[in-house]
C-alpha cells in the first residue's frame, strides 16, 4: 500500500491526505448520532489536545524543515520562515475580519465576526470551522508538494508528510464534535447536524491539493509555503482553539491534553519523518 501511495505524483498524494482528514471530521462530526452527549470536560480535553498537535506540527513538520532548507540553499534560515509565519498568521486575521462567521462558542450570544451578514446562524457556525481548515489542508499539500522533489534530503521527506497528515486527522476528529454538537443543541436534526460538521472540512482535500500543485511548480517558495501554513495554524490555535477549550474553566485539563497532543505529534514527526 505504502509503495502504490509513494509511487503517486504529489498532487493526488495530497488529495488522498486531505480526504484522510476530511473522513476523520466527518467521523467527529458522526458522534451526534450517540444516545448520550459527549460530556464538555471530554470535549475540552480533546480541543486541548488538538490544539498540541497543531502547535507541534507548526514546528517539527513545517518551521524547522523550512529553516533547514533556507540555509541548505545558502540562504538566510531565519528571514522565511519569519516572513513567511507572519504573513500565514495575518492572511488568517484578514479572513477573519472579512469573512462572516460565528465560533461555536459564540453561537448562543449573537455575535458574528466579520463583515455584517444576513446568513443563518447554521451557515455562519460552518463557515468559522470552514475558514480554519483552510491552513490545515495547505499544510498538507505543501509538505507532500515540497517531498516530491530534493528538498527530500533537508526533513521534507514523504514520510515527514505523512506523519503531518496523520496528525492532522488526529486532531481533526475534536473539531467535527466542535461543530456538530452545537448545532444539534441548536435544535437541528441528528444528521443534518452531522452534515453540516462534515461539511467544514470539505476544504481540506481541495487546499491540499492548491497547496501541493503551487510548491510542486515553483519550488523557490517551499520555505515560504511551509512556514506560511505553520502561521495560519498557530493563528487558528490561540485564536480558536484553547480559548474554546478554557471557556468551561478546566485549565489543568486543558493544558494537560495540549502538553500530550504536542509529544504524541512530536513522536510521530521524528518516528515517522
Amino acid at each position: 500500500m505504502w509503495e502504490w501511495f509513494a509511487g503517486l505524483d504529489p498532487v493526488p498524494q495530497a488529495l488522498l491526505a486531505g480526504l484522510l482528514t476530511w473522513g476523520v471530521t466527518a467521523l467527529g462530526a458522526a458522534t451526534v448520532f450517540f444516545r448520550r452527549a459527549i460530556p464538555q470536560s471530554l470535549l475540552d480535553a480533546m480541543l486541548g489536545f488538538a490544539a498540541g498537535i497543531m502547535i507541534a506540527a507548526s514546528f517539527w513538520s513545517l518551521l524547522a524543515p523550512a529553516i533547514d532548507l533556507s540555509e541548505a540553499r545558502g540562504g538566510s534560515g531565519w528571514f522565511p520562515a519569519a516572513a513567511g509565519f507572519l504573513l500565514g498568521a495575518g492572511f488568517l486575521r484578514l479572513m477573519d475580519r472579512v469573512l462572516p462567521h460565528l465560533h461555536p462558542d459564540l453561537a448562543e450570544t449573537d455575535r458574528p465576526e466579520g463583515i455584517p451578514s444576513h446568513l443563518r446562524h447554521t451557515t455562519l457556525l460552518v463557515l468559522a470551522i470552514t475558514l480554519h481548515n483552510i491552513p490545515e489542508g495547505l499544510a498538507v499539500g505543501v509538505a507532500f508538494g515540497g517531498a516530491a522533489g530534493p528538498d527530500a534530503l533537508h526533513g521534507v521527506s514523504l514520510a515527514a508528510a505523512a506523519a503531518l497528515a496523520i496528525g492532522i486527522a488526529i486532531q481533526n476528529l475534536p473539531e467535527g464534535v466542535a461543530v456538530a454538537m452545537p448545532l444539534r443543541r441548536e435544535g437541528q436534526s441528528r444528521i443534518r447536524a452531522f452534515w453540516y460538521g462534515q461539511l467544514s472540512a470539505v476544504v481540506e482535500p481541495v487546499a491540499a491539493a492548491i497547496g501541493a500543485a503551487s510548491v510542486a511548480r515553483i519550488a523557490p517558495i517551499l520555505p515560504y509555503a511551509l512556514s506560511f501554513a505553520a502561521g495560519a495554524m498557530l493563528y487558528v490555535v490561540v485564536e480558536e482553539l484553547l480559548p474554546a477549550a478554557q471557556r468551561g474553566g478546566r485549565t489543568d485539563l486543558v493544558t494537560s491534553a495540549t502538553m500530550i497532543g504536542f509529544a504524541l505529534m512530536m513522536v510521530l514527526d521524528v518516528a515517522l519523518g
